[in-house]
């Protein structure tokens, strides 16, 4: 499977729409069309019906399986550019809202005082997106908050190979 067609299928299932995805994507609607037809073809059945737009049941299904592979390959993506890429000058922190206490903003003023040329900002979301922010490289760090014990860490969704410290 081409993981051009997967991406404009995902957007046209999240969408409802052909025109949405295309806006989205920035591509025509015959395009996304196109695009859809040519996934169909390839896997030999009806992933959507038009008019209203809806998944078929091999649409849903192939729709539980695309949207973590699409993010597993943001972050291939993202961990061979950290891997390559010089030192950062700019640090994306993302924190669900109660795992911003003073000690990472004592951290964070660390981090400036050492390396006054790095800037960071810093953005609240919830749990799940820091994760996968974290893995496609949105985020350079991602600080999550919640009841867990040393013998039960925190779940966190899999989307890649990510360094958990608790």
């Amino acid at each position: 499977m081409d993981t051009h067609l997967l991406s404009t299928f995902v957007a046209v299932a999240r969408h409802g729409s052909f025109t949405a995805a295309a806006n989205e994507l920035g591509y025509t609607q015959s395009a996304v069309s196109q695009h859809i037809a040519a996934l169909e073809a390839d896997l030999r059945t009806p992933l959507l019906r038009r008019r209203p737009v809806a998944l078929t049941d091999a649409g849903t299904r192939l729709l539980e399986h695309a949207e973590p592979l699409l993010l597993r390959l943001a972050a291939a993506r993202a961990d061979v550019t950290r891997l390559v890429a010089a030192p950062a000058e700019h640090l994306v922190v993302g924190a669900s809202a109660l795992a911003l206490t003073g000690g990472v903003a004592g951290t964070l003023a660390a981090v400036r005082s050492r390396r006054p040329l790095v800037s960071v900002t810093v953005r609240v979301l919830e749990r799940a997106a820091i994760a996968a922010q974290v893995a496609d490289g949105t985020l350079d760090l991602g600080l999550v908050d919640g009841v867990a014990a040393p013998t039960d860490p925190l779940p966190l969704p899999d989307v890649g190979p990510l360094s958990a410290v608790a």
